[in-house]
């Protein structure tokens, strides 16, 4: 059989995947639902495989890529889990103090693409920490499906403060200059929203298509914001009119962007909903705009 090609693949396919791995859709649900497109020699197994992340091939960094300095660390989080962990990452020819970006994840761990992330923001310049909410667990599984099961098993406020507190991490560490920002995806995007609403020195927050505050919480906002969005990616999108009338009766600082033709999750480089066109767009705004506020 021919390999599969996203363009082979129905948008129902890709929402259907987007329920599915956002808990809105059981995995029984998802399998069933694919089987009406396992039609002109496609089954539904070379389907799923085809959706599901393949971080072997994409893997774009290791940990000891000379380029980088980088290293797990772990950092105290009172109001969270209590103990985290979390990739450190900087460039190895650091010259003079360097910002911070906070790097949040999906819905399921510290996994290889979001730590290739990271490291691409410090090869751009910047201290980057990403930490993992499944540390509680033991952290990231090896696999995407165990880590959103594992990732449900914690209360969301409870990771938004073991990400709040890695904002201090950065603040102190000697060989950054004291500007943090926060950059997530998905999971990763709300909780960059809400750190902007719960941190009044936070310097710049970066969500891709992630859940929204409440109109209510736009008042402390101090942050600017930065927001992507994928043009295909409804369920999330529907939040936004909301969220930036609040903004806008505020008066607060952002820029938004929506990338036409692309779906949730637009920028991992691991599956077939990735577009490196919007990816490479959204990501360049992305470090523009952290140089622009964070020094």
């Amino acid at each position: 059989m021919e390999p599969i090609k996203k363009e082979d693949l129905s948008q129902e396919v890709f929402d259907m995947y987007d329920y599915y791995v956002h808990g809105k859709m059981s995995r029984r649900e998802f399998m069933d639902g694919l089987s009406a497109f396992a039609v002109g020699g496609l089954t539904v197994a070379a389907i799923m495989a085809f959706l599901l992340p393949n971080y072997a091939e994409a893997k774009r960094f290791s940990l000891d890529d000379d380029r980088l300095a980088s290293e797990y660390i772990e950092y105290d989080s009172p109001k969270g889990a209590g103990k985290m962990k979390a990739l450190l990452s900087k460039p190895a020819d650091r010259k003079g103090k360097l910002p911070g970006i906070v790097v949040v994840h999906e819905n399921r761990g510290l996994n290889p693409y979001i730590e290739d992330t990271a490291h691409q923001a410090a090869l751009d310049g910047f201290i980057a920490l990403a930490p993992d909410a499944l540390t509680p667990f033991g952290g990231y599984p090896g696999n995407d499906d165990e880590g959103r099961t594992l990732q449900a098993k914690r209360d969301r406020n409870e990771m938004l403060e073991d990400f709040i507190a890695a904002v201090g991490v950065l603040q102190n560490h000697p060989e950054c200059n004291g500007k943090v920002g926060v950059v997530g995806f998905c999971f990763g995007g709300w909780i960059s929203n809400m750190m902007a609403v719960r941190v009044p020195d936070l310097k710049a927050a970066v969500p891709f298509y992630g859940g929204q505050p409440s109109a209510e919480e736009a008042k402390t906002v101090q942050a600017p914001i930065q927001l992507h969005f994928a043009e295909l990616d409804t369920r999330v999108n529907e939040g936004w009119p909301a969220w930036e009338a609040a903004l806008k009766a505020n008066n607060k600082t952002y820029e938004v962007h929506f990338y036409p033709g692309v779906n949730h999750g637009f920028h991992n480089h691991s599956t077939p909903r990735y577009d490196k066109t919007a990816a490479d767009l959204a990501w360049g705004r992305t470090i523009a705009f952290f140089r622009k506020h964070l020094g």
